[in-house]
């Protein structure tokens, strides 16, 4: 049986990668700094779809955690068919109001972490000649309004890099660029406003980005943006001029 690991794992898009892959008879390793959620969701997949669930409390911006999500990525003892870099959260503030501390944090988090388990991947995956590497990038990624958006924007250049470098491996990567979600990602404090600023029509349902997410998995598409509007919208802002974009409002949506 096939097993994914899913960063990000306790809650929102994490969750329902989950499930969908332990539906799907995936084998699922659970990664969050949320012990307690983690354990909760892991008891209920199991019971739920029979599969095993394994649960792996980490902290990505930490070396200690970061290192030992690398090693289980790797182990070849326990392969890894697919890596879903999923983690990820906004810091609601521009750079004259955040510190040095919260935006390092969060830069190991949305692209160090991803690099670190996307390389281990790659290397075990290419070893045994197949696996998958989905990176959870963003609409925003089209923007060029706040440092959330360029990092989103590396994680879609990283994907393409990297899915150029695995051709003929028998491994892939991916990117899915998902808009408004309705999760628990905009209840932090910093982001709960956007849930009054953005129309109903504007969000989208975890659901929907995931199943697009997986069949472009399995398609092996390089990326995909979920939902014929957002879709729209992003051919748009590739075509916008970057003095446009800096103006936009932020959309953070995974």
């Amino acid at each position: 049986m096939a097993t994914a690991l899913i960063t990000g794992a306790s809650r929102g898009l994490g969750e329902e990668f989950a499930w969908q892959l332990a539906t799907a008879r995936h084998d699922v390793v659970l990664v969050s700094r949320s012990g307690d959620e983690l354990s909760e969701l892991a008891n209920t997949i199991r019971g739920a779809a029979g599969v095993e669930a394994e649960v792996l409390v980490a902290d990505l911006a930490q070396a200690d955690g970061l290192a030992a999500v690398s090693e289980r990525v790797g182990d070849p003892d326990r392969p890894i068919s697919l890596l879903v870099n999923n983690a990820g959260y906004g810091l609601g503030k521009g750079v004259l109001d955040s510190t040095w501390e919260e935006e390092k944090a969060a830069l190991d988090v949305l692209v160090a972490a991803p690099l670190c388990l996307a390389q281990a991947a790659a290397k075990s995956m290419t070893a045994r000649g197949h696996g998958a590497i989905l990176n959870v990038a963003s609409i925003a990624a089209l923007l060029s309004n706040t440092t959330y958006a360029a990092h989103k924007r590396w994680i879609v250049e990283f994907t393409h890099a990297l899915a150029g470098q695995l051709d003929g491996t028998g491994v892939t990567a991916t990117a899915v660029l998902p808009g408004l979600v309705r999760t628990a990602f905009h209840d932090a404090d910093e982001l709960a406003h956007m849930r009054d600023e953005y129309p109903d029509y504007a969000w989208l349902e975890p659901e929907q980005v995931v199943t697009s997410a997986l069949a472009a998995v399995r398609r092996k598409a390089v990326t995909v943006t979920p939902s014929v509007r957002y879709a729209t919208g992003a051919s748009l802002l590739r075509l916008a001029p970057r003095a446009l974009t800096r103006r936009s409002r932020s959309i953070r949506g995974d």
